[in-house]
């Protein structure tokens, strides 16, 4: 292979690795942009259903507590 055939493959080369880095790059960023706009909402529902249930179960425990006392009958 002569030299100046070499020159242009290299450049060749060069070319299609910017060209995959580019697109590589445009697919990674949509991709997150996606995994993103999906991710904030279920993170919203999620913090939003467990503050829900801790409440819940503080409502359960004052529950139990006073269950407990109704069985344990009158303070002596």
């Amino acid at each position: 292979m002569d030299a100046e055939l070499g020159n242009y493959l290299a450049a060749m080369e060069q070319r299609i690795i910017e060209h995959v880095n580019e697109k590589t790059e445009k697919v990674e960023t949509s991709l997150l942009t996606e995994f993103h706009k999906w991710a904030s909402p279920n993170e919203a529902r999620a913090r939003s259903m467990r503050e829900s249930l801790r409440a819940f179960d503080l409502e359960l425990d004052a529950i139990k507590e006073r269950v407990r006392k109704l069985e344990s009958g009158p303070a002596h």
